[in-house]
């Protein structure tokens, strides 16, 4: 579990990645915030190409700095885009995130429009945390993947 200073830390980490995504195609611009096991917050935004298939996603730019800095243990990661509601990564991006994420990891879905106030008497709906965060993590995100450890079952020889 995240502490509160870990996930204010993700949260910020995430806007300010968003402010470096190159997105002049989609205007859909990302950001995304990893928490190494050291502690240190590793950022990314997604970068658009005009062939389209060669864009990165957010996600996927934050755990490629990380693994190629040295990294290999997340403990959190933040989402963050301009809609005024939690959006997801994508399928490839958590394909990723499972190569080097447990699946019990905390994943943060952040709006747009953080913070949301709660009104008076009202609590956060099942799921969310404060803030109108969707608090989730890679298991729910990616139910019965496929990890690194699949390639170490035993085989039968054909």
């Amino acid at each position: 579990m995240l502490s509160e200073e870990q996930r204010k830390k993700l949260i910020e980490g995430a806007f300010a990645a968003k402010k470096g995504s190159y997105s002049p195609y989609s205007r859909f611009p990302v950001g995304a915030a990893l928490l190494t096991a050291e502690g240190e917050i590793v950022k990314g935004a997604n970068i658009e190409n005009a062939s389209y298939g060669g864009t990165i996603c957010a996600e996927r730019t934050a755990i490629v700095k990380a693994v190629s800095e040295g990294s290999r243990r997340f403990v959190g990661l933040a989402v963050v885009t301009n809609v005024p509601s939690s959006i997801s990564p994508c399928g490839m991006c958590r394909q990723v995130l499972r190569e080097f994420c447990a699946n019990e990891m905390p994943i943060l879905l952040v709006p747009g429009d953080y913070p949301r106030p709660l009104k008076e008497n009202e609590t956060p709906e099942k799921g969310y945390i404060e803030g109108g965060v969707r608090l989730t993590n890679l298991a729910e995100l990616l139910p019965d993947s496929f990890g690194p450890e699949q390639l170490e079952l035993p085989r039968e020889e054909s």
